[in-house]
This record gives structure tokens, sequence and C-alpha cells, in this order.
């Protein structure tokens, strides 16, 4: 074979090698869009629940034996208890909003998502927007319905004045 034959050879075995992979490549990001717009919905629907003391709904996104780590509050290891600290500390005293484009959703194969972004915390008596802080949450796929298993929840800090300002500016345009 000649060292044309030969280029021709290997430049036929790259393209078909690319033709299997290029389909493939794009299903995954397909699939990936999926799970972000799945996981992204899911995340409204939580904080939507947090966010009005619905503790029936906010609850039936977690696993029963859903591991919660807090930095400033330490672990819980049940649903309830996620539930009950929830209407201790949150209910009637602060919301939640996400940072815009800081969520980010990643597959994990035969069992479900990680989701990890950054939120603001505000006063619901003030309005004012005080704290920020990271998150992971990991979500298991049994059968189509979707549960926390774990979630952290870390590097609670207060709001730069630059933060504030930004938010006010926000809110009004």
């Amino acid at each position: 074979m000649n060292q044309f034959s030969k280029a021709a050879l290997a430049a036929y075995f790259l393209a078909q090698l690319a033709w299997g992979i290029t389909p493939a490549y794009a299903q995954s990001e397909s699939d990936d869009a999926a799970l972000t717009r799945t996981i992204t919905a899911l995340d409204a629907k939580v904080f939507d629940a947090y966010n009005s003391c619905d503790l029936k709904a906010f609850g039936s996104y977690f696993s029963p034996t859903v591991e919660f780590y807090h930095d400033k509050g330490g672990v819980t290891y049940d649903r309830e208890t996620v539930v009950m600290n929830t209407r201790k500390y949150i209910c009637d005293k602060v919301h939640r909003e996400l940072i815009q484009g800081s969520l980010k959703v990643y597959p994990v194969k035969d069992y479900g998502a990680i989701e990890e972004g950054e939120h603001i915390f505000c006063e619901i008596k003030t309005g004012a927007c005080e704290g920020a802080a990271k998150f992971l949450m990991i979500w298991q796929n049994t059968d189509g319905k979707w549960l926390m298993t774990r979630v952290i929840s870390y590097g609670h800090r207060a709001l730069l004045p630059a933060e504030k300002e930004a938010l006010k500016l926000q809110s009004h345009p």
C-alpha cells in the first residue's frame, strides 16, 4: 500500500469515527439541556414552596433520609427535621432568590443530577437582601420521581455593598 492509500484509509477511518461520535455527542448535549431544564424547574418549585411556606409541597421534594449539611446550622439527617427547621428559621422571616446565571446542572450516571448555584436571602419585613450562600443539591431520579438526597449549603456571607447596590438597580431600573 502506497503512502497516499495509507493516508486515504486513515482519513476514511477518522471520518467514520467522527461520524459515529458526533450523533452521540449531539444526543448528550440534548440530554444535558433537557436535564438542566428539569432541574431548573424543580429548583423553582422547591423554592416557590420554601418562599410561600407551603411546607407540605416543600417537604415532598426531599428523600425521607435526606442529609442536609449547613455550614452555620450543622447537619440534619431526615426530611422531617429539614421541614421543621424551615418552619422555625425561614417562614415569615426570609425568602430566597436564585442569583441569575449561577445555576449549573451535571448528570450523575444511573442516579440523577447535581445542581449547584448561589442564592441570596432577603428579609420579608424590610425587603432588604443581606446574605448570600452557595449550594449543592444531589437529586435522585427513581422512575421519573425526583427527590433531593443530599443538600449542602455553604459559604454563607453578608452581601457586599456593591452587591446590594446592584440589587437595588435591578429592582428599580
